[in-house]
């Protein structure tokens, strides 16, 4: 893994349920409102975790981390339980509540995504895909998104091509070519371990940060964050 930011496990203390305790060195995440400002690439992460902690969530705060150490930008995530309970029920974009049409709004506002979903009998979840029903397809056309997903084991990977991929094609979307795949065994308490995986949220991240224009390389007295220190048991 020469040449790539190292991941350790020091846990990082989360200040406000569904946030991270940012700025940390050279990029901003943040969950308030869905609003941006400033000149900084704007770069929205979306994960479809039904409950918290979650791998689905950790493997997103991971290629947002990464990201994050290759380029100056204002980073926010997002995830279900941030829409809040009501948006299964929703048939219409006017019967959102405030809180999912805020994350629609980050979505359709950002210049990037990184979008992450668990893996049930197949497929991406439900809510998942009922969020994205209600996302203007104008909206993300061109727009890089990075693709990853978790799942029990290995035969779900697949999902992330066959599944993922297709969806944001519909919305001509331009997806990295390096998508990720977390399984259940690539997890230890939580935190992602598994080289081949963790090479492939670096790969991610350097090449969502190449799209959006990035060139420079993380500061040497930089520090990076531990993009997989988030402690995630259930998906």
């Amino acid at each position: 893994m020469t040449g790539r930011p190292a991941m350790t496990g020091r846990r990082v203390r989360i200040k406000v349920p569904g946030a991270f305790p940012y700025p940390i060195g050279r990029r901003s995440m943040s969950l308030q409102g869905s609003s941006f400002s400033g000149p900084l690439p704007r770069i929205v992460g979306f994960s479809a975790n039904l409950q918290r902690p979650s791998k689905t969530r950790a493997l997103v705060e991971a290629v947002a981390e990464a990201t994050g150490a290759r380029l100056r930008a204002d980073i926010r995530l997002f995830d279900v339980v941030d829409a809040g309970t009501g948006l299964g029920a929703a048939w219409s974009r006017d019967q959102l509540s405030l809180p999912a049409r805020r994350i629609l709004e980050a979505i359709e506002n950002a210049d990037a995504l990184i979008v992450g979903t668990p893996v049930y009998k197949g497929a991406y979840t439900g809510l998942f895909k009922h969020l994205f029903d209600f996302v203007d397809p104008a909206a993300l056309a061109g727009k890089p998104v990075v693709l990853s997903a978790t799942g029990g084991g290995a035969r779900h990977a697949l999902v992330v091509e066959h599944s993922l991929r297709p969806l944001f094609g519909f919305f001509s979307a331009q997806t990295v070519p390096t998508s990720v795949y977390g399984s259940d065994a690539d997890f230890s308490d939580g935190v992602l371990v598994d080289e081949g995986v963790r090479g492939r949220v670096f790969d991610a991240a350097a090449q969502l940060a190449a799209l959006l224009g990035a060139r420079e390389k993380p500061s040497a007295s930089f520090e990076a964050a531990p993009a997989a220190a988030f402690a995630a048991p259930n998906r």
